[in-house]
């Protein structure tokens, strides 16, 4: 395990000390893949939806039309050229790309000239672990263009209804398609921490019908954690929502101020959320070492009356098994029988006076 850690660390070594030597040149800092990248471009406005399931990123020019609105959609982020290649088109930023393509780099919002660019983190659920994916954003006046780290997509509700022209969505520019991106992402996290309210309920530490098992506590452990990568990665969504709020943006319409402001209240729900959980699960661990407690005592405590009620009875039996000559009891006839009925008088004694004093 440490050998595995210590390539991991000497590879992110790597990269970044390449990134430092020669800032020009891009490097994903995430897992090696030997599947291409995939993009689907969309170009659609109120009455027409033209969809590229396998667009060809050497075909891009930029978004030139300003009749028409674009979303271009990459899944992949392993092939940094082709990347860096489809944004320089689009006149990003280098320092854009290096964020793009460092899925190491923390979530965050920033405004240039021509464009406005978020990246953030998306969860992929498991049963054992919660997977990251890092999803990145570069939106301008007519064009939205998104960077997924994976082919775990939440958005095919979207691309629905911008082929059927369902709703309003359309009808709208690229800033309100960011707006019902992020609510599916958010979407996405609600049922997330509703699997773990879910299984929960199915603690049998929280009954304390029965002695709990070590497996319950590493599993409250793990869950604490899935709540923790959770809420570093709501919080920058909630910290962008509100930038938005107060900062006027060249690329966000007023009349959708309303939509962002609803993915703060979304992003403030969620942490709640996590909170409530958090401190459901802290109880739980809490609960857990009270029920070991109060059953190690009960244990220790039934052991200390077994071993007080032999203390006696061992030390009647130490004296007649003394090999002293004259002891008078020795030559009695019914001096065995004599001693049995010592022992059992105080054995009931003893219980008696415990269970009178509520200790046993």
């Amino acid at each position: 395990m440490k050998k595995k850690e210590n390539i991991k660390s000497k590879k992110k070594r790597r990269v970044l000390d390449r990134k430092k030597t020669d800032p020009s040149k891009f490097v994903f800092t995430g897992a090696e893949s030997e599947k291409r990248i995939a993009v689907q471009l969309f170009i659609y406005h109120a009455a027409e939806c033209i969809e590229d399931r396998n667009y060809n990123p050497a075909a891009f020019e930029g978004f030139s039309d300003p009749d028409y609105r674009y979303w271009l959609n990459i899944y992949g982020l392993n092939d940094a050229e082709t990347i860096s290649t489809l944004c320089k088109k689009q006149a990003i930023h280098d320092l854009v790309i290096q964020d793009i393509l460092d899925v190491n780099q923390r979530p965050k919002f920033q405004t240039f000239d021509t464009f406005c660019f978020l990246t953030l983190k998306s969860i992929l659920p498991s049963d054992n672990e919660v997977l990251t994916e890092q999803i990145s954003f570069v939106f301008g006046s007519n064009y939205l263009m998104s960077f997924q780290e994976r082919e775990a997509d939440y958005f095919e509700h979207l691309r629905y209804r911008l082929r059927d022209k369902k709703g309003i969505l359309s009808e709208r520019g690229p800033d309100y398609l960011l707006y019902t991106m992020l609510e599916a992402i958010l979407d996405n996290y609600f049922k997330t921490l509703q699997q773990i309210e879910d299984a929960m309920e199915a603690f049998d530490v929280l009954t304390g019908s029965h002695d709990p098992s070590p497996a319950v506590l590493e599993k409250i452990e793990s869950y604490k954690k899935f709540l923790h990568i959770i809420r570093k990665a709501i919080v920058p969504i909630k910290e962008f929502s509100m930038v938005i709020e107060r900062e006027s943006n060249p690329y966000i319409e007023k009349k959708h101020l309303k939509y962002f402001l609803e993915i703060k209240d979304l992003s403030l729900t969620l942490l709640d959320q996590c909170d409530t959980l958090g401190s459901s699960l802290e109880s739980s661990t809490n609960l857990f070492f009270s029920l070991q407690s109060h059953r190690m005592n009960q244990v220790m405590k039934t052991l200390t009356m077994v071993a007080t009620i032999f203390i006696p009875l061992t030390f009647v039996a130490g004296i007649y098994g003394m090999n002293f000559r004259y002891m008078p009891e020795l030559e009695w006839k019914y001096g065995y029988a004599g001693a049995w009925a010592l022992f059992i008088i105080i054995l009931v004694l003893m219980v008696f006076y415990f269970r009178k004093k509520k200790w046993f």
